[in-house]
């Protein structure tokens, strides 16, 4: 794919209307982000109850109320969320993606990095900017699925379960995604 001057002023005009726009978090607060977690995880547990297991074997897990995602052969995706650990709160994170390649489209969804070991959550609370890798085994049950927490979902480091997607997104793509704390 080579880059045109219409592609880029579009890359540039999506990200500045994905960072725009009202997606129901803005940066309203903590109280804010902490009822779309709260809300997320009361969807992701009657939705997928396996996931509740998951929960209770992982050391913390990043909680992403709202991921919003454009492209056209270019494409961005931001989001907000907190860093459960225990059941509460300790920090909050941002969710910055950027894609190149063949795609069109936008999407919206949640996701959850469960965090298997206490290893995976020290290396993502120490780095200053973690970046998601090969390590992370990716689960998008589809509805009325069930998501296992069996044998393979028990060794990997991190889980990432990915759900209540709307919107449409088509394409072939590279992407970068990159977590980073915040202060809401």
């Amino acid at each position: 794919m080579t880059l045109t001057r219409r592609n880029v002023t579009f890359a540039l005009g999506a990200t500045a209307l994905l960072g725009a726009c009202a997606n129901g978090i803005g940066s309203s607060g903590p109280a804010r982000i902490d009822a779309r977690v709260d809300a997320t995880l009361s969807q992701l547990y009657s939705q997928y109850p396996a996931t509740r297991d998951l929960e209770a074997k992982s050391a913390g897990m990043l909680v992403m109320p709202l991921v919003t995602e454009v492209g056209l052969g270019l494409g961005g995706g931001y989001g907000r969320g907190s860093l459960r650990i225990n059941g509460a709160t300790v920090d909050y994170y941002s969710v910055a993606k950027a894609s190149g390649g063949l795609q069109i489209g936008g999407q919206q969804y949640s996701h959850v990095l469960f965090f298997m070991t206490n290893e995976a959550l020290q290396t993502f609370r120490r780095s200053g900017g973690y970046a998601a890798g090969a390590n992370i085994l990716y689960a998008t049950p589809e509805r009325g699925e069930t998501l296992a927490a069996e044998t393979t979902t028990q060794l990997a480091p991190v889980i990432a379960v990915i759900f209540g997607q709307s919107g449409l997104r088509v394409g072939a793509t590279l992407e970068g995604v990159k977590y980073s704390r915040i202060i809401p």
